[in-house]
């Protein structure tokens, strides 16, 4: 049963990767979004700060074309930036257990402040474990961090926004 916190339990926070996950969407061709997420990723919480990374070749795409695209230059450009990393700069949790976390967010090399909104809780599991629970979300322009691809519709539109939603739902377990 998680309770509403109002600060972070102290103590050093290990990710539980089952229950955990992070990921992207972005609206494409002006009609729907899609979504992905990275299979290998990691975070903490020690000393009053969340980090976090995710390995960019272990994004989520059946189509190997398509993923092949993602990785190369035009947008994660893996082979030279293989991690998008993440380490907090201040976290506020709010009485009815909403918080911010303010951070540095580093994508293909470029680190940018961004400050992604959501849910913090804390409490025990069934098995006498201590956690913390982030579900955030923010909104970036990819641009910032040079993912500039770009294809027109016919209409004229662009194919790709520039607006992506990046999403955190981590569960981490105190460390002994």
């Amino acid at each position: 049963m998680s309770t509403t916190i109002t600060e972070i339990p102290a103590g050093t926070y290990g990710l539980d990767p089952v229950h955990s996950s992070i990921g992207f969407g972005v609206k494409y061709n002006g009609l729907a979004t899609f979504r992905s997420s990275f299979e290998k990723y990691d975070a903490a919480y020690a000393d009053g700060v969340l980090t976090g990374s995710a390995d960019v070749a272990s994004v989520t795409i059946d189509e190997p074309n398509f993923k092949g695209h993602l990785l190369a230059e035009d947008f994660f450009n893996a082979e030279v930036t293989p991690t998008v990393t993440f380490r907090s700069t201040d976290i506020t949790v709010n009485e009815d257990g909403t918080g911010e976390v303010a951070g540095e967010l580093t994508i293909r090399g470029v680190t940018k402040p961004v400050v992604a909104k959501g849910n913090i809780a804390a409490g025990p599991d069934p098995f006498g474990n201590d956690r913390i629970a982030f579900e955030l979300s923010t909104t970036v322009d990819r641009r910032e961090f040079g993912l500039t691809w770009q294809n027109a519709l016919p209409n004229g539109n662009d194919s790709l926004a520039w607006e992506v939603t990046l999403t955190v739902d981590l569960q981490l377990v105190k460390q002994a």
